[in-house]
């Protein structure tokens, strides 16, 4: 379900498209990454928070903050139904620990979350969308962790191209991604 599950928010943004799987994949990502910069961070729980951290929308959808502010969400019981019978006992503490947001593993998801969003809303800006830099304006406090206002800075000054442009030999564009074939493409 979460697959087919959209993530709401680009409908008032203009632009972009993500569904909740792609979100939660790209925030487990995140997580490992800060959570394997992190002293004393325990990776499987901050990697179990951010892969279920979405879970309940199974049930319930995305709702944006313009639609929390109209509609009620019974996350905890949607997340309960979503987990019935599974045997997935440890995602129901996880959740409740990230919900609180006391311990260092949820901090650090809680910043991949938004480092997701800060993700794809630089790229929405560097593509043109002139309203991306307004919610990142919203986004970047909400960073908890210095290890993520880092990167965050990072992301802000750097092309969201960069990882494809900067990387590879320019004879890689000529000659293909087999320099070894005589034509340069397979």
């Amino acid at each position: 379900m979460l697959r087919k599950t959209p993530r709401s928010g680009y409908q008032f943004l203009g632009s972009g498209q993500e569904n909740v799987a792609e979100h939660s994949f790209r925030t487990t990502v995140i997580a490992y990454v800060l959570a394997s910069l992190t002293e004393g961070a325990d990776l499987l729980r901050t990697m179990g928070m951010a892969l279920f951290h979405d879970l309940h929308e199974t049930r319930i959808g995305d709702f944006n903050y313009v639609n929390r502010i109209y509609n009620s969400r019974k996350t905890l019981l949607a997340l309960e139904h979503a987990l019935d019978g599974t045997g997935l006992d440890d995602v129901m503490q996880w959740w409740r620990e990230l919900d609180a947001t006391q311990s260092l593993e949820s901090r650090l998801v809680h910043d991949a979350d938004q480092l997701d969003l800060i993700l794809n809303l630089k790229q929405e800006q560097d593509l043109g969308n002139p309203y991306a830099a307004k919610w990142l304006e919203c986004a970047l406090p909400r960073l908890h962790t210095d290890l993520a206002r880092d990167l965050a800075a990072v992301i802000m000054h750097t092309d969201h191209t960069n990882w494809w442009f900067k990387r590879p030999d320019p004879s890689w564009w000529c000659k293909g991604h087999n320099p070894d074939s005589p034509e340069g493409m397979e």
